[in-house]
């Protein structure tokens, strides 16, 4: 086994049992043969199709968490932290599939009445329905408390209206977890936001436009537009005006998806680039001979290390339930910047071939820069670490 391989081993993750090994197992072999061979198919053709959304969800790999009343098995979340970087080794355009299983699904869990329970969660597991959550507005990225978007009651239904950017799974999903202002007049400004769940074929909601970004290009990514739709009472996720807490709330966990998957894809470029220096000479020798080289692969390695000991603690930690904010800010913050420089260096030692796209390394390179951006930007993370410290 190789150094790059052997930090994901299974003998070193501290949160494994031979169910999780199992399950990796199982999710990769269907990976490798029904998503690997079509992968750059879908990036090119900007979606992954729902054909396959569907196939995972027949083999039952999607929220395995779920409490068996609506079809899951109860695990832990280390099981979603295996899907997540199963679905990272293919392509981090796949960061669909964690996001609708991990990120968006645990609010109707946790927040949803039984009805909605019932009505949504048997679907999001089959896939029968993809889901999204809508957050950032065009004027609005890391600062949620100054959205535009307003819901206002009228008898036994809101009226919604504004619009929504950046949404993953955003074309191609039935159910939305919108966030927006319920009470505009509030002071403060954040206890007037609430949830609410809206499905795609209310009248008056359209997705704008499917958005051409520079990498994560099989991650169908969208803006949202409410022109008066009408959603019903019984659609508030939770209680009204408490959606910026559950937000918060939540956060945690898409932070440390974030973390996990950005690690991986720099474990996975660090193994390209031990397999392309071992291969390729220049001035007479494998260019992995040259000090340069090993020196700078020295300094990857062990960076990835560290990171890959950060992230399996706190896996360990959040499976166990602790409060740890600070720390999942920490390593998301630092593991997606090592990711980015890890990018850089790899593409580097690749030479020219890095930047030809037929070069996985490449891809890699163009994708990892904006998981420093989203699920909240390193910048608000060393903001919520200076605050915990009590600065």
């Amino acid at each position: 086994m190789s150094l790059a391989t052997s930090f994901a081993a299974n003998t070193k993750r501290p949160f494994f049992t031979e169910e999780h090994a199992l399950f990796q197992k199982s999710l990769r072999k269907f990976l490798q043969k029904e998503a690997e061979p079509y992968f750059e198919e879908w990036e090119k053709e900007g979606r992954v199709p729902r054909e396959f959304w569907k196939k995972v969800g027949d083999n039952g790999f999607l929220c395995q968490w779920f409490d068996e009343e609506y079809g899951g098995l109860g695990v832990d979340f280390g099981f979603s932290a295996i899907l997540a970087e199963e679905f990272e080794r293919i392509g981090s355009g796949m960061t669909g599939f964690p996001t609708h299983c991990d990120v968006i699904a645990p609010y109707i869990s946790s927040f949803g009445t039984e009805h909605q329970k019932k009505k949504y969660l048997p679907k999001f597991l089959t896939a029968e329905m993809i889901s999204a959550v809508a957050m950032t507005e065009p004027g609005a990225g890391s600062d949620l408390s100054s959205m535009k978007t307003t819901a206002i009651k009228q008898d036994d239904h809101y009226i919604l209206n504004g619009s929504k950017t950046f949404i993953t799974n955003g074309t191609q999903a039935d159910v939305f977890i919108v966030a927006c202002k319920t009470d505009p007049q509030a002071v403060p400004v954040h206890k007037g936001v609430s949830l609410l769940i809206v499905e795609k074929n209310s009248p008056g909601f359209s997705v704008a436009r499917k958005l051409d970004k520079v990498g994560l290009r099989s991650s169908d990514t969208a803006e949202l537009f409410f022109d008066n739709v009408i959603v019903p009472a019984e659609n508030l996720l939770g209680e009204e005006g408490k959606g910026f807490t559950y937000l918060m709330q939540k956060l945690q966990q898409e932070r440390i998806l974030t973390a996990i998957t950005a690690q991986v894809a720099a474990e996975d470029m660090l193994q390209l680039t031990i397999d392309y220096i071992k291969e390729r000479e220049a001035f007479g020798k494998k260019i992995s001979k040259f000090q340069n080289t090993q020196f700078t692969i020295a300094e990857i390695a062990t960076e990835i290390q560290l990171g890959r000991t950060f992230v399996d603690q706190l896996i360990m930690r959040h499976i166990a339930g602790e409060d740890i904010v600070t720390e999942v800010s920490m390593a998301k913050y630092w593991v997606t910047e090592m990711a980015k420089r890890t990018s850089g260096k790899c593409m580097q030692l690749h030479g020219g071939y890095g930047y030809m796209e037929e070069y996985k390394i490449a891809r890699r390179y163009r994708d990892i820069p904006v998981y420093c951006i989203f699920a909240g930007a390193n910048e608000i993370m060393k903001k919520i670490i200076a605050k915990n410290m009590g600065l």
